[in-house]
């Protein structure tokens, strides 16, 4: 059986509207992540921004709407919101805001990235299509 791919010069509303909501909560995240960490928290060498390579890598099958890609950004961010949760209450001052920001985007980019992967396989229901991950 063929398997349904998403036509990524054509997509419909509801597919360009979560692709959007999902590349820019990522991109918010990486750029937080990376001023946090070099240079608003000042708390060493920044070596901890490494801890944002993995937000980098989706970022061309978020592009791509790689289903595959949005379902396992959806259990990668609770990462980045437990870090968050952790952070935030326990910090004071720009590191709570900073975590508390974190959250906020980590929370949207699930939201996006889970309503996307539920839309594109409700489609395939209704057109009997098998869906390709």
């Amino acid at each position: 059986m063929p398997a349904m791919t998403i036509d990524a010069a054509r997509p419909d509303a509801f597919v360009r509207t979560t692709r959007a909501l999902a590349v820019a909560c990522l991109l918010g995240m990486v750029a937080l992540g990376l001023a946090w960490e070099l240079w608003l928290a000042r708390t060493g060498s920044g070596a901890w921004a490494i801890k944002v390579l993995p937000l980098a890598w989706p970022l061309a099958g978020l592009l791509k709407l790689r289903l595959y890609t949005y379902r396992w950004v959806s259990l990668l961010v609770w990462l980045y919101v437990a870090e968050g949760l952790v952070r935030g209450p326990s910090g004071w001052g720009i590191d709570a805001a900073l975590a508390w920001a974190q959250v906020a985007l980590g929370l949207v980019l699930f939201a996006a990235t889970a309503a996307h992967v539920r839309w594109r396989l409700s489609q395939a229901r209704r057109s009997g299509a098998e869906v390709a991950a």
